[in-house]
C-alpha cells in the first residue's frame, strides 16, 4: 500500500480551506484518509499552516511520500529538515 501526504480540502466555495492527511494513495483526494496531521488555510493573511511535527514526522520515517503541495508546507515548517538530519544523521 502506497501511503501519501496531501491535502483534502474543505471550506466553501471560494474559501478553500485544506487538511493535511495521510491517505493511501489509491483513495480519492476528499475520500478515505489513515490519519490527519495539520490543517492549511491559504485564505488567512498571512497563511495559517498548523502540522504536529511528531505525527508528520513518523508517517515519513515510515516511508510516506508527501506530494509536492505538502513538501513544501513541510519545507517552510522546517519538518523536512528535521526529517534529513534523522534519517542521515548530519
Amino acid at each position: 500500500m502506497a501511503v501519501k501526504i496531501r491535502l483534502k480540502r474543505m471550506g466553501a466555495k471560494k474559501k478553500p480551506f485544506y487538511r493535511i492527511v495521510v491517505a493511501d494513495s489509491r483513495s480519492p483526494r476528499d475520500g478515505r484518509f489513515i490519519e490527519t496531521i495539520g490543517t492549511y488555510d491559504p485564505v488567512a493573511e498571512p497563511a495559517q499552516i498548523n502540522i504536529d511535527e511528531e505525527l508528520a514526522l513518523k508517517w515519513l520515517q515510515n516511508g510516506a511520500k508527501p506530494s509536492d503541495t505538502v513538501r513544501s508546507l513541510l519545507s517552510k515548517q522546517g519538518i523536512l529538515e528535521k526529517f534529513h538530519h534523522l534519517k542521515y544523521g548530519k
